[in-house]
């Protein structure tokens, strides 16, 4: 589809999740890129047997350590079979070179790739992130925490793919879809990379949460800063807030104080890390779980009257109880950023119940040639 009837499709897309916004003219144009092709940053690959799918499908079988001895690349839609894809025109070209030049080193020195039937194998994932800075970073996924001749193996990959600044060694041996383990180390490099984005700089290691399209995420922060306005007498609440991203760029743009809330450890870590990074002093970040922490913000009576409430949850939207919790805490304004329109709709639905209206709504597309959308809607206090 030529991207334009893409950025037309979407956009009533939203229109028809926001009828009333719609109807008020409330639903602003999508921002749309203008170079929409490698723009993903983080490139993750799954790596198998080659003989074993190869005999699956009846092709015959590769040799053990020998060239197509792994295969590595997408899964076939709704199964774990793997389509060997050497190129994308959606992933960055750094990133993509990285896993491939994983591949290559695993074939070479006959380091076998993980058999997710049978518990065996080694290296089970890569995932390669790229900044804009020209730093990337690669975790590679194991089955085991023993990792023979890792400083050798890091040294030939850097020689291979020279962008990469850093090598992480993420263990999991666990049976199960969820790429990543609870066990790291780093094995090269500082075990992060810098990013740019908004005229700040910020810091990513292998677990944080960071968009995958910094491009588009910059048109996407700058759009929820300004629908928040918020000013120097305004507290914002970043909620979900990942490694800092969006509440940094709120906190430089004028707002008096930010405080961001985030489940995942190495992420308020990282957020910590970038607010210091950046020299920014109004801004600080706890680690706990959004709902409580809203919950206890609606308990303890704070006064709301300047309080801005930014959220980016995920897929699956936020829960009931923070929602009805945002409403009894009663900000001024709720910015809600979301990669799944229809859980958001659901969730504005019940802001709207709970004495909020819809102002604007600014569809992003974060994902060109893909059915996502990203989305803002702004509530202000009925």
């Amino acid at each position: 589809m030529p991207y334009e009837e893409q950025l037309a499709q979407k956009q009533r897309q939203i229109e028809a999740l926001f009828p009333d916004a719609a109807r008020a003219g409330t639903v602003r144009p999508i921002l749309g890129m203008d170079d929409p092709w490698h723009y993903r940053n983080k490139v993750v690959s799954p790596y198998a047997p080659a003989r074993k799918q190869q005999r699956v499908r009846g092709k015959g079988a590769g040799k053990p350590g020998g060239k197509g001895s792994v295969l590595c690349g997408m899964y076939a839609a709704g199964s774990h079979r793997i389509i060997p894809t050497d190129g994308c025109l959606l992933e960055n070209k750094a990133a993509k070179a990285a896993t491939l030049a994983v591949r290559d080193l695993m074939e070479k020195w006959g380091i076998p790739a993980y058999d997710e039937d049978a518990g065996t194998g080694f290296i089970r994932h890569v995932a390669a992130r790229a900044g804009r800075t020209g730093e990337l970073l690669v975790t590679v996924v194991t089955n085991g925490d023993a990792f023979p001749s890792s400083k050798s193996f890091c040294r030939e990959l850097v020689r291979r793919a020279p962008q990469v600044t850093t090598v992480v060694q993420n263990v999991n041996e666990r049976s199960t879809n969820v790429i990543l383990g609870d066990a790291e180390r780093t094995l090269y490099g500082p075990g992060f990379i810098l990013d740019d984005l908004c005229g700040l700089r910020f810091r990513i290691s292998s677990g944080s949460f960071y968009q995958v399209n910094a491009v588009q995420a910059e048109a996407l922060y700058e759009a929820a800063v300004a629908l928040a306005g918020a000013g120097a007498q305004d507290t914002v609440v970043d909620a979900y807030c990942g490694t800092g991203t969006i509440g940094l760029v709120a906190a430089k743009r004028g707002a008096g104080r930010v405080l961001g809330v985030e489940a995942v450890a190495d992420a308020v870590a990282d957020a910590k890390q970038n607010a210091r990074h950046n020299g920014v002093e109004n801004a600080e970040f706890v680690c706990a779980d959004a709902t409580a922490f809203m919950e206890d913000m609606a308990a303890s009576d704070a006064d709301a009257e300047n309080v801005v409430l930014m959220m980016d949850p995920p897929r699956a939207g936020v829960t009931p109880e923070f929602l009805d919790a945002a409403c009894r805490l009663a900000p001024e304004r709720i910015v809600y950023i979301s990669c799944n329109p229809d859980t958001q709709a659901r969730d504005v639905e019940r802001l709207t119940r709970g004495g909020y209206a819809v102002d604007a709504v600014q569809p992003v597309d974060m994902f060109p040639h893909t059915a996502h959308i990203e989305n803002i809607v702004r509530l202000r206090r009925a």
